[in-house]
């Protein structure tokens, strides 16, 4: 097993010109790195997915150490990609040029017993987040008849009205205008009105 000689140089071929340019070389550390914060994972989860000591793990994305590729194959595996994608930079994000307006007298709404939904963005049909603000009818926990619970994460920002979130693993927090919350979604949670009149608040959840 050798060790990865992370200064090598990447050649990158452009169009129209025979010859090869050498492009900046690719740490391999921060290249780890990006990996792991790209999926919000801790040091400690992705060396439990890579099979990998936690602080083995730190040495690699700090430079302290030349994986092995026994390591490497462990690294790629954990993160499902493959080996060549550790040493591949990230390509640029192209601009799509995508936009979407919604006046105030627009946006599809949907009531239920619980809340009162106004769905925004509806021209888009595939999105990565589901914008929408909601009225919150709800003035009880009861009303609810269980937790709500969904895949993705919440963000909750409450624009009029005194708003009660309640999650499964936390105690309840009290959020006045202008407070927010972001939360996992697939733990249970429920919202309520505090005030006279219902609460309305912006929420946007993610759909990757």
């Amino acid at each position: 097993m050798s060790d990865i000689d992370q200064s090598g140089i990447f050649r990158i071929a452009r169009a129209g010109q025979a010859q090869e340019v050498p492009a900046a070389p690719l740490n391999l550390g921060l290249r780890v790195r990006d990996l792991r914060k790209e999926r919000g994972w801790t040091l400690e989860r992705a060396a439990s997915q890579a099979g990998l000591a936690r602080s083995t793990l730190s040495k690699i994305e700090n430079g302290q150490m030349s994986p092995t590729y026994e390591a490497l194959k462990k690294l790629a595996q954990g993160l499902s990609i493959t080996v060549p994608q550790l040493f591949t930079p990230p390509s640029r994000p192209q601009a799509s040029g995508r936009m979407a307006v919604t006046t105030a007298a627009e946006g599809q709404a949907q009531a239920t017993a619980t809340y009162e939904h106004r769905l925004l963005a509806g021209a888009f049909r595939t999105k990565r987040m589901l914008p929408y603000t909601a009225r919150i009818r709800a003035r009880t926990l009861e009303e609810f008849g269980g937790w709500v619970r969904h895949d993705g994460e919440e963000f909750l920002y409450v624009l009029t009205g005194v708003a009660r979130l309640y999650t499964e693993f936390h105690e309840p927090v009290d959020l006045r205008r202008g407070d927010s919350a972001y939360y996992d979604a697939s733990m249970g949670h429920n919202i309520i009105s505090l005030s006279p009149e219902d609460a309305t608040v912006l929420w946007v959840t993610s759909l990757v």
